[in-house]
Parts: C-alpha cells; structure tokens; sequence
C-alpha cells in the first residue's frame, strides 16, 4: 500500500510539473505588467509592385478630371467582366465598380496624368500626398488640391502551425503580428510561441525577425507591425518536429522491407526457372 501511494504521489507531481511546463510554452506575453507604454510608431513605405489608389479633390471638380482613374463598372452576373476587373483594379469595391490604382514599377515609379514620372518607392502615403499636392499648386494647376491615397494590394501571408494558413489581404494599411495570428485562427497547438519569423524584402534584401510571442520584447520588435508581402511562418514545436521525422523512418523502413521482398521473390522466381 504504501509502495501504491508513493507511485501515485510521484504521478502526481509528475503531472504538475509538465502542466505548469506545458502552460509555460503557450501562454502569451507572460511577463507583461498591466500597462506597457507605447513606443514605436508605425509607418508603411511605398514598395515596388505596390498598387496605389490616388484621388485628387478640389472646389472646381473639372479641374481634377484628368488627374483621376476612372472607376470600373462591371456586371456581377458576368464572370469575364469580374476576372479582368480584379486583374486590373483594386479589390475594395463599392456597389459594382472598381477603383483603378498607379502601380509601383521596378524602377520604383508611376506614372501619374500630367505630372509625369514621380519616384514614390520609400515615401510614407503622407509624403506622396504631400508631393502630389505641392506640384500640382507650384505648377498653377490645382491651388486648393486635397488628395487621398490608399494601398489597394496590400497582403501578408501565413504559413506553418497556424490553423488556417494562406494569403490574407489586409483592408487599411495597418496590422500588427498578433491581429494576423488571430485572423489565421491562431497558432496550432504544435506551434512554437517563441520562434515565429518574418520574413520581409527591403532594399533588394531578404531579413529574418525572430519573435516570441510569450515576451513583452514583442512590441519592441521591427516586425511588429507587419508590411506589404510579409511572410509569417509559425515552427513546429519539438513534439511535432519528432513526429514527422518518426513517419519518414517508418515509411523508409517499409520500403526498405518491400524492395528486398521484391528482390527476394526475383531471386527464387530465377532460381526455378
């Protein structure tokens, strides 16, 4: 009996232990006090391949015609009028039409009506607004310009031990690591919450940012807030990783054993005839 209670205790503090060890692997932001000031400041740059929507607005509605796409008017009952508006326009739609938008070249330009060439790639949509509008009053074509421009492609895409991995297409120009994980249903259980990468391309260069989603430090991360094309890829835990390779070597194993069955059975077959 008392040899039963033994095993049983030891069981017991056997079973807290990889409980408190299996929360301590899931939990998010554990060492965060209740309030955590805000020290970075987001801003998203114009990239390459980017798709700008760009309005410009004034008292005199004429004088801003041929500084403006026109919008795409499409028949939803029509699949061939759908697919060639989505290849060419932006997919934030009101009612049934389409805004069309100016895309970054690998030069990183667009050409804009009247204004000519103007290298975007590295401005905030700020600084592109503020240009646009100081061009078009320094040249006496539009004193009283206002002009509105909003990322029409914006993307991200989720990959690894996420629960529902894929391209989402972000709506505003705003998003950070944790709002992504949660539109992509969070992570897996076999996820590692201390290793999620971002993979990002900046200048002609491809940077890894390595976050743990457990820490505080997280915020302070230059991948917190993500940007157009960011890759987030989730790694598997131990567990998971262990698994995989366990089904390798089972399935190496059994063809291993098969290719000499078959070898075997050739032998005798040749040794009859």
């Amino acid at each position: 009996m008392r040899k039963f209670k033994e095993l049983f205790f030891s069981c017991f503090v056997l079973f807290l232990i990889t409980g408190c060890a299996s929360r301590k692997n899931v939990l998010y932001l554990q060492d965060m006090d209740k309030e955590l000031s805000i020290e970075q400041k987001y801003e998203i740059y114009i990239q390459k391949d980017d798709l700008l929507g760009i309005l410009v607005n004034c008292k005199e509605q004429e004088l801003a015609i041929p500084f403006n796409l026109p919008r795409v008017d499409y028949n939803l009952g029509t699949s061939e009028n759908i697919s060639f508006n989505r290849a060419v326009t932006s997919t934030s739609e009101q009612g049934n039409s389409s805004q069309l938008g100016y895309t970054v070249d690998t030069n990183g330009d667009i050409d804009f009506p009247i204004l000519g060439k103007l290298h975007v790639v590295g401005l905030t949509r700020l600084q592109l607004k503020n240009l646009i509008e100081t061009r078009l009053k320094e040249e006496n074509l539009i004193k009283d310009a206002i002009v509105t421009i909003n990322f029409l492609n914006f993307k991200i895409y989720m990959l690894g031990e996420i629960a529902s991995p894929g391209m989402y297409n972000i709506k505003g120009e705003r998003i950070t690591l944790l709002e992504a994980i949660s539109m992509a249903g969070d992570l897996t259980i076999q996820g590692r919450r201390d290793r999620v990468v971002v993979i990002r391309e900046k200048d002609g260069i491809r940077m890894k940012y390595y976050n743990d989603l457990r820490s505080k430090d997280l915020f302070k991360s230059p991948s917190f807030y993500l940007q157009q094309n960011d890759v987030v890829y989730v790694e598997p835990n131990k567990t998971k990783a262990s698994q995989a390779t366990s089904r390798k070597s089972n399935f190496s194993l059994g063809l291993s054993v098969v290719t000499s069955l078959i070898s075997i059975t050739t032998l005798i077959l040749s040794l009859i005839n």
